[in-house]
């Protein structure tokens, strides 16, 4: 990881979500009174080690 930068990268990314998650985060963060963006990184922190403990294609047992 340590390739990884340590500051912040705030180079504008773009994602192609279905319509019904953009939905869905639109509405929390109208709740929550932040921004899809924050949502979005929120999402990742909360579920990053779910994610990283499922196996690779290349893990695949014959």
């Amino acid at each position: 990881m340590a390739d990884i930068k340590k500051k912040a990268d705030k180079r504008k990314k773009s994602f192609y979500l279905p319509a019904q998650f953009i939905e869905e985060m639109e509405v929390e963060a109208l709740r929550l009174d932040r921004s899809l963006s924050w949502i979005v990184q929120r999402a990742w922190v909360e579920g990053r080690e779910k994610i990283k403990s499922y196996p690779s294609m290349n893990d695949v047992d014959d």
